[in-house]
């Protein structure tokens, strides 16, 4: 995957890369547990043309940082910190693990 355009930082300091397009009510794609962010690029060309899409690399992948210990209770402040930077609120889909994360981060 290339280089991430876009950087925000998770409530632990830790450097979440996303890239962003289109334009429309935020949708935040959460991969599966080793995506860098590729899994879900795929989808969006189609979803930016109602969307605004953000598409990230979980912590540990790709451009994003990685703060020991792990914790999925840090994978949430990072969705907190992504919804954060789109304006306070999100539509979210996940794909294999980040389905699951995304329902219990919703939770």
């Amino acid at each position: 995957m290339n280089e991430m355009a876009f950087r925000v930082t998770s409530n632990d300091g830790t450097t979440i890369a996303y890239d962003r397009k289109g334009s429309g009510p935020a949708v935040v794609l959460v991969g599966g547990a080793q995506d860098d962010g590729a899994e879900n690029a795929p989808l969006v060309p189609a979803l930016a043309e109602h969307f605004t899409v953000y598409n990230y690399a979980r912590r540990g992948r790709g451009a994003s940082g990685f703060t020991e210990p792990y914790a999925v209770e840090r994978e949430f402040e990072d969705l907190d910190a992504l919804i954060a930077e789109a304006g306070g609120s999100a539509h979210l889909f996940g794909a294999s693990s980040g389905g699951a994360l995304a329902l219990e981060a919703a939770a």
